[in-house]
């Protein structure tokens, strides 16, 4: 937990920007994998961390704003849990720890739920991602659990969305922290990686650089032979010469707050002479964004000048044809880069998007919809404070290639006898951090390789 002080000011803050009502703000339960007491790794819900700090299971909190009350609700240790986990912090102690004065008992949250009916009080809640949570809460208030999102208050979700996409210095630096150890799990991966291991056994060597730094993983750790398929997890491949590999792994620090980098690197010590073109052509578009991104400018506008990047590249290598500007209008590009750029970065790797990617990552236009575009995590004007990712990416995806071709789409744009060839590459994608200062960017975390030289000296 930080200071006391941060919760009550970002508590402040949020009566502030709503006025009125009753915020509910349920943190996570325990979640078992196959019975009661065998359960997952326990991650608080990220809004809750957020307003109170307390990384604990089984707690409700309540912001009365008219009343200006702050309520823990939870079920406090007992000698019991004591015997089985040793001499346990009060509930209330860590209530009092985020500023929070009012500990009650879990087995009285109805009956405060139902006075809070009876008076007729406005509630505010977010969206839910948990059906036991959902449940929770409408046996609570009375609610229809199978239409919950009906209750959701979408100026409860505005406002904390403004709060958290502007991350404090604080927050920067815990995220700085998690960057640097995203960065070592990748460094491990470049180092093990050899020709007949299975992808497991370096998705093991790299998760284990998290543990070292009790922290865990930010997501479950993409590392793949088959780069053409964007997030791919399954780990059972042999590793073999000529292999071209992309990870894509972050960690989730002990604060709470997540990085999210992605190599492409050979199996072999060097790259070959194809692998070694279009990953130049991989950190153009990266450098094009490095040098884009700055305050005021839209994230949907250096997407789009990076896919500029991207088409001008393959027009050159005989891929593409025709005007590039039209092709990149059209979306012919995206049967190379077939996503978004980047998305918000924060206590959640895709930072807030339990609460709807189109809040969290646009603002003054609609999401577009073109195939490539609808990808786009995060496309709102950027301002200083915003964290997020740089994330391009090029795959050669073969039955994407067939589909567009038997449709016969964007033929004036695509050169397809010749991106057959690169049906056996596979993809690439190389990503970074990036925090918005009040004059311009700069890529959070210590030096990472970015350049195929830099890698082949980590790979030799």
């Amino acid at each position: 937990m930080f200071d006391k002080k941060i919760y009550i000011e970002r508590r402040e803050k949020l009566k502030e920007s709503l006025k009125n009502g009753v915020v509910v703000f349920p943190g996570n339960q325990e979640s078992p994998r196959n019975y009661k007491g065998n359960d997952y790794h326990f991650e608080q819900d990220s809004t809750f961390l957020y307003y109170f700090g307390m990384n604990v299971p089984n707690l409700i909190g309540v912001i009365d704003i008219d009343n200006n009350q702050e309520y823990i609700f939870g079920t406090d240790f007992t000698l019991d849990d004591i015997v089985w986990m040793g001499e346990q912090k009060l509930l209330k102690s860590f209530a009092q720890d985020a500023g929070v004065n009012n500990f009650i008992e879990m087995t009285e949250f109805e009956n405060f739920a139902n006075n809070l009916i009876t008076e007729k009080r406005e509630l505010l809640f977010l969206p839910q991602y948990r059906a036991e949570t959902v449940i929770q809460l409408s046996k609570a208030f009375k609610l229809n659990p199978f239409n919950f999102e009906e209750n959701i208050s979408e100026e409860l979700i505005k406002a904390v969305v403004e709060h958290r996409n502007i991350k404090s210095q604080l927050e920067i630096e815990e995220i700085e922290k998690a960057v640097n150890i995203t960065r070592e799990m990748h460094l491990e991966a470049m180092r093990v990686a050899k020709p007949g291991m299975k992808e497991f056994e370096v998705v093991s060597a790299l998760e284990a650089i998290a543990t070292k730094y009790n922290a865990s993983t930010s997501f479950h750790t993409i590392f793949s032979r088959n780069g053409e398929t964007l997030h791919n997890h399954y780990h059972g491949n042999t590793l073999q010469e000529g292999d071209i590999v992309v990870l894509d792994a972050g960690a989730r620090s002990e604060s709470g707050y997540c990085g999210d980098m992605t190599t492409s690197f050979p199996i072999s010590s060097k790259f070959s002479d194809r692998q070694r073109d279009i990953y130049s052509l991989l950190i153009e578009m990266f450098e094009k964004a490095e040098e884009l991104i700055k305050p005021e400018i839209t994230y949907k506008e250096v997407h789009l000048e990076v896919c500029k990047v991207l088409a001008k590249g393959m027009k050159k290598r005989g891929l593409m044809k025709g005007d590039i500007n039209e092709a990149v209008k059209a979306g012919a590009h995206a049967i190379f880069f077939p996503h978004g750029l980047g998305h918000m970065l924060g206590l959640d790797v895709h930072d807030m998007e339990a609460l709807g990617e189109n809040y969290v990552g646009y603002d003054e236009f609609a999401r577009d919809m073109q195939f490539g575009l609808k990808s786009l995590r995060l496309a709102r004007k950027l301002k200083p404070g915003y964290v997020f990712t740089v994330e391009p990416g090029i795959y050669f995806i073969p039955e994407l290639v067939k589909r567009w071709k038997e449709a016969g789409k964007f033929t004036e744009f695509l050169n397809y006898e010749e991106i057959e060839k690169y049906l056996d590459f596979g993809g690439m994608r190389y990503e970074g951090d990036f925090l918005i200062t009040e004059t311009g960017a700069r890529r959070l975390g210590e030096k990472m390789p970015k350049y195929f030289d830099e890698i082949e000296e980590l790979r030799k």
